[in-house]
């Protein structure tokens, strides 16, 4: 009986040990066949859910080296993301001086006129909204005119300021708008603001994690992004990706994400009725975030992200 249940013991460790390795090394895990890589990154923080499973077979079997086996994906885990569940607002003294919202707005949004009016009031500088519809924009347009009077007159991806925007431009991401770029005329001085809507992926049982159109759109955005003049630079949107998805990283690993560096938790924002990822980013180049934080769901299946960003 013995035996047997030290054999028991060891299959519980080894799993252990290979739930501590894949998370320690998802870096490596190759985009092959159904771009496991991507998919296993998206969604990596509920991989700690492994834990609690095997530390129930660990007491179910008493097997004391299983349960300290199960040790090994804890401080795993906890070294990922152990920073990011704590409230990082607080350590910071002093309030940002240039605060940005993005959010994508859902086509279909019941509601457009509420979303516009839950944005104005976020007091935000710069609102990036995607997935803007024909017909809600001119509800968007109505509803913010007042609080911003600076806007991009681009399709689909559209900037509001409360400061003067200089150099807009479609970035050519897709065959469609996707992405503007425009300078922030600050009082603090000008900043490059990126808004994306990189295209959006889908699971399924033939073709897996099906993500090639968006890391196109990714590199290309990346390329614009290198070429960009100016030091300060905010990227944000819906990015279809997590900051851990290493297909993303020709963009991402120029910038600091700003729920990492001045968050508090993982800031999921989709689906907005149960998030259980965070697709929707804001990146930053040349400043630093003091605050980073999703507002209230809007009627779209995304929560608007905000972060406040010191110049």
């Amino acid at each position: 009986m013995l035996a047997a249940r030290g054999r028991r013991g060891l299959l519980i460790a080894a799993a252990a040990v290979c739930a501590a390795l894949t998370m320690a090394l998802h870096p490596w895990i190759p985009n092959v066949a159904v771009n496991l890589g991507s998919l296993f990154q998206t969604f990596l923080p509920w991989a700690g859910l492994s834990i609690p499973v095997l530390l129930v077979a660990a007491a179910v079997r008493r097997s004391r080296l299983a349960a300290v086996a199960v040790l090994a994906p804890v401080a795993v885990w906890g070294c990922l993301f152990g920073g990011t569940l704590a409230d990082k607002r607080s350590e910071r003294s002093g309030g940002g001086t240039f605060t940005v919202v993005s959010h994508n707005v859902d086509e279909e949004n019941p509601d457009p006129a509420r979303t516009a009016r839950a944005l104005a009031a976020s007091g935000a500088d710069v609102l990036a909204l995607e997935e803007m519809s024909p017909k809600a924009t001119p509800v968007y347009e109505r509803e913010l005119a007042a609080g911003y009077p600076y806007r991009s007159d681009t399709l689909g991806v559209r900037l509001w300021s409360k400061h003067p925007l200089n150099d807009v431009e479609a970035v050519p991401i897709m065959p469609w708008t996707r992405a503007v770029r425009a300078t922030v005329e600050t009082p603090g001085g000008p900043v490059a603001v990126y808004a994306a809507h990189l295209a959006s992926v889908r699971v399924t049982p033939d073709a897996g994690f099906t993500t090639a159109r968006r890391n196109d759109a990714a590199r290309k955005l990346a390329a614009a992004v290198r070429a960009e003049r100016l030091d300060r630079v905010v990227v944000m949107g819906d990015l279809n990706g997590t900051a851990d998805d290493s297909a993303l990283r020709p963009l991402t690993s120029r910038f600091t994400s700003a729920q990492r560096e001045a968050g508090a938790g993982f800031g999921f924002t989709w689906p907005a009725a149960f998030p259980v990822v965070r697709i929707d980013q804001i990146l930053v180049k040349g400043m630093s975030a003091t605050s980073s934080w999703t507002l209230p769901a809007t009627g779209s299946d995304h929560l608007p992200v905000a972060a406040s960003l010191r110049l």
